[in-house]
């Protein structure tokens, strides 16, 4: 069994170690310690030589002598030790700018050293900064050596990846009886090596192939507990769960169906309008999530869901991220429900107080019947008469905390759609919402004329500029949207006041009017300039990104992103999504610089290849992966240590069709011990059926 249970008391360790462990790496126990993987290992039995290096070389290890150290003075109370190092091919310098009096006290001419590090050319010379050194034992045949990712504190400490194998080198001789976390019919069928023999192998395998069995496994593992738990608690909310029945379609459904479509629905609507319909009158509570491209009729959507809610004499709310967001849905609600009698109100943080108190007191008594607004929704003081649907636009936006509180205002508990312009991918989708259900609006509504894309660089922008004027001129608006507000020293970028002067001198008033819109304006300030550019006054918004969502104006038809290779590829295609919104053609020109990296020119030939938001997303996947999509690093939801949702889609797969034949069959698990620790141990969990 493994020693303690708190990692100051292994030995090496102590009270320091412990506390820059926990800090820097997150290990408290000797269990975190063995889950804390190595990134790669180095075959001993083949260590790098100095003639063999090049820049492409990573981190390697060599072995051979130390001579020629020198100290030089870097400033106060600080200084650079540089030793060279011979391997009998050629030399490299080693340097220390840290914890030189500890290294020059450790080296000896004439011994034998194992030096590994990542090797780089400064001046033609070969150099390794802060190497990892220690006496070479000679030992060669086929021993793989474990390299782990560590930071400056760590190694400050004297917990470099040497150190940390050393603690782990240890650890792997008590772990024979650890606790199997997979039930033994799994390990069969899957020919699975235990979990205490995976985790040994991970560190310390004999070879190429026991390393690989023993990463297969514990990426499985990973991939299906992350699926159980998901799927875990789908499961049990259908079975437990007792939602409202909405049985009726009423005269609010039928009658904005027959009198008040502002269009034909598409095919892809009346089916999702179908799941909600089929969700809302089953006796449990609904949780869906909505995913459709930009301009593809979610918002529509919700209304005509929010309407079935009516008919049941309940009330609907929805809550959008920015004021900008909910006031465009508010507008929009009140032009479809015209004549409806309908009670819709917008409650957000710039309405005076005073109206906010009587909204409030509508509310309560049931007379607002839909009511659309922004965080301010969730205030303590907001009391719902009878809240049966919370539809949440945008809901990566929110935090865990935000979208819980929205929860507990009904009693029962109310129906929830969640919603995203941000198109996921499949793999992504199946993985993390799991415990939702999924319904996709793949079809554009008719008469919606795809975005043409271009990418140009500024030797073209007078080209740019003479295409803008013929479109203001046609009668069309432009919008410029700019990565940051004021210049910064830092980012190479134009800023919006620089953006706002150059475009002012292109487009001279008084023929051209522009308007300027920033998240540092007021409410106010942000709803005139939105006011002047919807009604036509202005030519030109320059703005920032809080355009990003939310802004419908059919008349603009070209979108200049400047700098646009700062952008991920999902906030270039929401910002495409601001075009393209009425029957005109409209553009999309992506400005940058001319010396792109690889990954950036990728960001741009994929938006100018296709309009398809899932293409896009599938896209930005593989380029950025998960942790950087739809806040899912910060909401904790994907916390995968190996397994790759890209690189792995099969086990992905696979361990998503066993969790569903596992609780299909068992759906309480009570066959699988093992399987009811780890759910007891993680209900409570947030996930995302208790968050939306």
């Amino acid at each position: 069994m493994l020693p303690t249970d708190d990692i100051v008391y292994l030995k090496g360790v102590g009270p320091a170690r412990a506390k820059v462990l926990a800090a820097e790496a997150d290990i408290r126990t000797p269990l975190d310690l063995l889950l804390y993987f190595p990134f790669r290992h180095i075959d001993y039995s083949k260590l790098a030589t100095v003639a063999s290096l090049s820049e492409e070389s990573g981190m390697v290890m060599m072995e051979g002598t130390v001579s020629n150290m020198a100290v030089v003075s870097t400033g106060p109370r600080r200084e650079r030790l540089t030793v060279d190092f011979s391997d009998g091919t050629g030399y490299i310098q080693l340097v220390w700018f840290a914890g030189t009096k500890w290294v020059r006290e450790k080296l000896k001419p004439g011994v034998v050293y194992n030096v590994m590090g990542h090797p780089s050319l400064f001046n033609g010379q070969w150099q390794m900064t802060h190497p990892e050194l220690e006496v070479s034992t000679g030992q060669r045949s086929g021993t793989f050596l474990p390299v782990y990712n560590t930071t400056e504190k760590m190694k400050q400490h004297g917990l470099g990846s040497r150190a940390l194998a050393r603690l782990t080198e240890h650890l792997v001789t008590c772990i024979e009886g650890i606790d199997e976390t997979l039930p033994a019919d799994v390990l069969q069928r899957f020919h699975l090596p235990g979990r205490a023999e995976a985790l040994k192998a991970i560190h310390y395998p004999a070879s190429a192939e026991q390393l690989n069995a023993a990463r297969n496994r514990l990426k499985f593992e990973e991939l299906f507990f992350l699926q159980l738990d998901n799927q875990y608690a789908s499961t049990s909310r259908q079975r437990l769960s007792h939602g409202r029945v909405f049985a009726s379609v009423g005269d609010c459904f039928n009658r904005f169906y027959s009198e008040h479509l502002p269009f034909p629905l598409t095919g892809a609507q009346k089916r999702v309008i179908k799941e909600m319909r089929e969700d809302m009158r089953s006796g449990h509570q609904m949780n869906r999530l909505l995913q459709g491209d930009v301009g593809s009729g979610k918002t529509l959507v919700a209304l005509m869901t929010m309407l079935l809610a009516l008919d049941n004499r309940a009330q609907a709310c929805l809550m959008a991220p920015t004021e900008i967001l909910a006031t465009q849905h508010y507008n929009t609600f009140l032009r479809m429900l015209d004549g409806m009698g309908i009670r819709t109100e917008l409650l957000i943080g710039s309405v005076r107080s005073a109206d906010k108190k009587k909204m409030k007191q509508r509310i309560a008594s049931g007379e607002t019947q839909i009511v659309i607004g922004t965080h301010a929704l969730i205030e303590s003081d907001v009391v719902f008469r009878d809240l049966g649907l919370v539809v949440i636009d945008e809901q990566h936006r929110f935090g865990v905390q935000q979208r819980a509180r929205l929860w507990d205002k009904g009693n029962p508990a109310p129906h929830i759609l969640v919603m995203t312009a941000t198109p996921i991918p499949r793999t992504l989708a199946m993985t993390l919402y799991g415990d939702l259900d999924c319904s996709v609006i793949d079809e554009l509504p008719p008469g919606r004329t795809p975005v043409r894309t271009y990418h140009r660089t500024e030797p073209r922008r007078p080209l740019v500029f003479s295409f803008l004027k013929q479109q203001i001129d046609a009668g069309r608006q432009v919008y410029f949207v700019y990565p940051l507000i004021h210049e910064s020293e830092k980012l190479d970028l134009r800023d919006l006041e620089d953006g706002l002067e150059m475009v002012q001198n292109y487009f001279p008033r008084p023929q051209y009017q522009v308007s300027m819109m920033h998240g540092q304006l007021t409410p106010e300030e942000k709803a005139f300039e939105m006011y002047r550019f919807k009604r036509g006054l202005t030519h030109i918004m320059v703005s920032t990104t809080v355009i990003e969502v939310g802004v419908d104006v059919p008349n603009a038809t070209v979108m200049v992103i400047e700098n646009a290779e700062r952008f991920g590829l999902s906030q270039l295609h929401q910002l495409r999504g601001r075009v393209g919104r009425g029957s005109e053609q409209s553009y999309c020109i992506l400005m940058t610089k001319d010396n792109l990296g690889a990954t950036s020119r990728e960001r741009i030939r994929t938006m100018c290849a296709t309009t398809d938001g899932f293409k896009i997303a599938e896209a930005d996947l593989r380029l950025r992966g998960p942790g950087d999509m739809q806040g899912l690093q910060q909401s904790g939801v994907l916390e995968l240590k190996l397994a790759s949702i890209v690189d792995d889609e099969p086990l992905v797969q696979a361990t998503r069709n066993l969790v569903r034949d596992l609780l299909d069959a068992d759906p309480s698990l009570s066959r699988y011990p093992e399987l009811r620790r780890h759910i007891e141990h993680s209900k409570n969990k947030m996930l995302w059926s208790k968050i939306s």
